[in-house]
């Protein structure tokens, strides 16, 4: 299958990110969340769509048959690195969320944190939903994160931005989509997911969920 021009342009953005965020992203920002499903969940194969450098898949590393893919080679090559640190095995593919190289109904769980905002066209957002639900078992569950537009640093801005990401080299530019609440619900509604929970971030502390600068659902695929 052929790449897409924009697909390219983020795989190397992220291929020349993957060094730094591999050092000062060493940890993941989600460790209460996922740490709480690694205990709810039980034992299975677990997918970790846009894993990048590995860290989200910590929580499970113990327990569950990992799978991890991403678009850049070099973020995958530092999950490798990572995986052998913690001593826990990993099957790593490169690839595109939106077209997943895995059998359908291959998966009792998934996870996919701070990737799906990644995705610079309507259709392939939808695409995301829809292969995630093909790659779930019945009953099978996914964490989804995505950034959150009505966060105070951003609900001025339009809803496709550039973020910046500085090396000692060069500036490096991120395409991000800044989701609603509601519009990442119904584009999980639509793909035929049953929304379990839908929440801001742990580390957010203010009772109005609506300006948390992370968007959290928990799926569940019915059937």
């Amino acid at each position: 299958m052929a790449i897409k021009k924009s697909e390219m342009e983020q795989q190397e953005v992220f291929d020349r990110m993957a060094p730094g965020w591999y050092n000062r992203r060493h940890w993941t920002i989600f460790r209460t969340e996922l740490e709480e499903l690694a205990g709810k969940w039980q034992p299975g194969r677990l997918l970790n769509i846009g894993c990048g450098h590995g860290a989200d898949f910590l929580p499970f590393s113990k327990s569950f048959e990992l799978y991890g893919l991403d678009i850049s080679r070099e973020m995958l090559r530092f999950a490798d690195k990572y995986a052998g640190k913690f001593s826990f095995p990993a099957g790593l593919v490169q690839g595109d969320a939106a077209s997943l190289p895995f059998r359908s109904a291959s998966f009792d769980y998934a996870i996919a944190v701070a990737s799906f905002h990644h995705i610079d066209e309507s259709a392939g957002r939808r695409e995301a939903f829809t292969e995630l639900k093909r790659v779930l078992r019945p009953g099978g569950e996914a964490f989804v994160t995505v950034w959150n537009h009505w966060q105070p640093a951003f609900w001025t801005k339009p809803k496709e931005v550039r973020v910046s990401w500085k090396t000692k080299e060069i500036e490096l530019f991120r395409y991000y989509y800044l989701f609603s609440r509601s519009e990442i619900e119904k584009l999980a509604r639509q793909a035929g997911f049953e929304i379990s929970r839908s929440y801001a971030e742990a580390s957010y502390r203010f009772p109005i969920k609506t300006f948390s600068r992370n968007i959290c659902l928990l799926l569940r695929k019915a059937n």
